[in-house]
C-alpha cells in the first residue's frame, strides 16, 4: 500500500462532508488496494474460464481472436466514462450517487437497484463456479471425491460455508480481508501466466493461429451454448465472454470512501483493472482455442473443455495451478461481497431500502456495514438454491450490471456543461461525450444480446422488474419519502429555485 499523506487524508474527508456524508467507514485502501479490489471481482481465471463456452460455441475461435478485442474496447470506453464521473463524486454505492446528481432522484433509484441485484447475482454466480467447475472437478477428485457423487445438498452446504465465510472476513476482519484481495491482484497475474506457459509448452499438436480469425457458426450444434443463429448474430452472442468477464469494476467505485485520495486513486482502479483484465484475459482465452485438439469436441464438453486442455501438464504444476486457480476464485466472490455490501450500505444510508436504518448501520470498531454485508450474503445464498431460478438470474447479472453502467453516463452526457460542470482530476476532456455515447450504446448492445435466446427469460425478469420498481415509485409513495443523496437534493433545490427566478422574470416581462 502506498504511503498516505495526512493533507490527503483530510482533503478525502472534506470532500465527502461536502457530499453531506461523514467518514464512517475506514479509509485503509491505498491505490493498489482499490485497483486489485476490481481486478479481483473481475477475475479473468473465472469468469474467462466458465463463460468461455459462449464464446466459442458462436462463432469458433473468431469469437476469441476477434470478439474479446471487441468487447474489450467497449468495456474499456464504459470504464473510462465511469472513471470521469467518479473522479468528481468518490462515494460508496458509486453509480447510485452520480445518475441522482446527474439525471434526478428517479434516475438514481432505479441505477441503484439495477445495480444492487446485478452485485447480488454476481456474488451468487462466481461462488457457484467456484463450485463447479473449481472444486467439484477439480479439487474434490484430489481428496478421493468423485465429482459425480456430489448432489444438490453438497452444493448448497459448499454455497452457504464459503459465502458465509466470505461475508465473515467482510465484517469482522476488513483488514485482512483487504490484504487477501492484494494478494490476489498480484496472484491473478501470475497464475495467468504460468497458465498459459503450460498449456503452450505441453501442447499436444502444432499451434494454428488461423483459429483465431476463422469463423464458424456452432450455434445450433448439439452440445452448444447458443441455438440456431445468422453468423453476425452468432457474433455478437459471443460478445458476452467478454462481457460476463469484464464487468464488476464498479467495485473501485464502492469502496471509495475506504480508499485514500479517491479522487485520483479510484478512477485509476477502475480504468487500471479493466485494461489488465482485457490484456491478460486475451492472451488466456487465446491460448485454450490454440491448445485444443479439436474446436467442435471442445465445444460440446461444456465447462469440462478446461480439464481436458490440461491433462497434458504434468502432475504436480497442473495441481498447484488448479489449487491456486481456486484460492483466486474464492476472492473473487470476496470481492464481490465487498462491493455489493458497500452498494447496498450507500442506498440505505440515504433511505433507498426497506430496513434502512438496520443496513446503514456501521460496525463500532471494524467500521464495515456488517448488516449489509450478511444481507449480501444470504440473498446470494438464497437464489442458488432453485437451479433453473439461478441460470436465470446469473445470466442477467451482466445486463443488470451493465443497464446500471450505461445509465449514469447517459444522465452526465446530458447534464455535462449544464448541471454537472466541476469534474475531478480524472477528466476526459474534448472526448468526455464521445466516450459517453459509445459507452451507452455498448453497455445496451451488450445488454441485448444477453436477453437472446436461451436467455430471453432475462428480458422478461427485466422488463418486470422496471415494471414493479416504477409501480412502487409512483404507487407506494416512494417518490414522496425518497429524497436522494444529499448533494443531490442541494442540487434539485437549486434548480428549482432558478427555475422559480426565470418565471418570476419571465412574469415580470409580460
Amino acid at each position: 500500500m502506498s504511503a498516505i499523506s495526512p493533507p490527503a487524508m483530510d482533503a478525502d474527508v472534506k470532500l465527502l462532508h461536502e457530499m453531506g456524508y461523514a467518514q464512517e467507514l475506514s479509509r485503509r485502501m491505498g491505490r493498489f488496494s482499490n485497483f486489485a479490489v476490481s481486478f479481483s471481482l473481475i477475475c479473468i481465471l473465472s469468469g474467462g474460464i466458465t463463460s468461455f463456452q459462449m464464446g466459442l460455441s458462436a462463432a469458433g475461435g473468431a469469437s476469441i481472436g476477434l470478439g474479446w478485442p471487441l468487447g474489450g474496447l467497449f468495456a474499456m470506453i464504459v470504464a473510462a466514462s465511469m472513471a470521469q464521473i467518479a473522479s468528481a463524486y468518490p462515494t460508496a454505492g458509486g453509480l447510485y450517487h452520480w445518475s441522482s446528481i446527474l439525471g434526478g432522484k428517479i434516475w438514481g433509484w432505479l441505477t441503484a437497484w439495477f445495480n444492487l441485484l446485478g452485485l447480488v447475482f454476481v456474488v451468487a454466480a462466481i461462488n457457484f463456479g467456484t463450485y463447479d467447475p473449481f472444486f467439484k472437478t477439480l479439487i474434490a477428485p484430489l481428496f478421493g471425491v468423485a465429482p459425480e457423487s456430489l448432489g444438490w445438498m453438497h452444493q448448497t452446504l459448499f454455497l452457504a460455508v464459503i459465502t458465509g465465510l466470505q461475508a465473515l472476513l467482510n465484517h469482522r476482519f476488513a483488514w485482512l480481508t483487504s490484504r487477501i484481495t492484494d494478494l490476489s491482484g498480484y496472484l491473478i497475474f501470475v497464475v495467468t501466466v504460468v497458465l498459459v506457459v503450460s498449456l503452450i509448452a505441453y501442447a499436444p499438436q502444432p499451434l494454428d493461429f488461423s483459429r483465431l480469425y476463422t469463423f464458424t457458426n456452432f450455434t445450433g450444434v448439439d452440445g452448444g451454448a447458443w441455438p440456431q443463429q445468422t453468423l453476425v448474430m452468432a457474433f455478437l452472442s459471443g460478445l458476452l465472454l467478454t462481457a460476463y468477464t469484464i464487468t464488476g469494476f464498479d467495485a473501485s467505485a464502492h469502496t471509495a470512501e475506504e480508499t485514500h485520495d479517491a479522487a485520483k486513486n479510484v478512477p485509476k482502479g477502475i480504468i487500471n483493472s479493466v485494461l489488465w483484465s482485457v490484456l491478460f484475459g486475451y492472451v488466456m482465452v487465446c491460448s485454450f482455442v490454440l491448445v485444443m485438439p479439436d474446436l467442435t469436441a471442445g465445444m460440446k464438453m461444456g465447462t469440462g473443455f478446461f480439464e481436458a486442455i490440461l491433462a497434458p501438464i504434468p502432475t504436480a504444476l497442473r495441481v498447484t495451478i488448479e489449487v491456486l486457480m481456486f484460492f483466486i476464485n474464492f476472492v473473487c466472490g470476496l470481492a464481490a461481497v465487498t462491493s455489493c455490501s458497500r452498494m447496498m450500505y450507500a442506498f440505505a444510508r440515504d433511505g433507498g431500502l426497506p430496513g434502512s436504518h438496520w443496513l446503514k448501520q456501521v460496525h463500532h470498531v471494524q467500521r464495515t456495514p456488517g448488516a449489509a454485508i450478511w444481507v449480501t450474503a444470504i440473498l446470494a445464498i438464497s437464489i442458488t438454491l432453485y437451479g433453473d431460478a439461478f441460470t436465470v438470474l446469473s445470466a442477467g447479472s451482466a445486463v443488470f450490471l451493465f443497464i446500471s453502467y450505461a445509465m449514469p453516463i447517459a444522465a452526465g452526457l446530458l447534464s455535462e456543461g449544464k448541471g454537472w460542470t466541476k469534474k475531478g482530476p480524472f477528466n476526459l476532456g474534448a472526448w468526455s461525450k464521445p466516450f459517453a455515447v459509445l459507452g451507452v450504446v455498448g453497455a445496451l448492445v451488450l445488454a441485448y444480446v444477453g436477453m437472446q435466446a436461451p436467455n430471453e427469460k432475462v428480458a422478461y425478469v427485466t422488463v418486470a422488474l422496471l415494471a414493479v420498481l416504477l409501480v412502487i415509485w409512483f404507487a407506494f409513495g416512494v417518490n414522496k419519502r425518497f429524497a436522494g443523496p444529499p448533494i443531490g437534493q442541494r442540487i434539485a433545490e437549486r434548480q428549482a429555485h432558478m427555475g422559480e427566478i426565470e418565471a418570476e422574470l419571465m412574469a415580470q416581462k409580460g
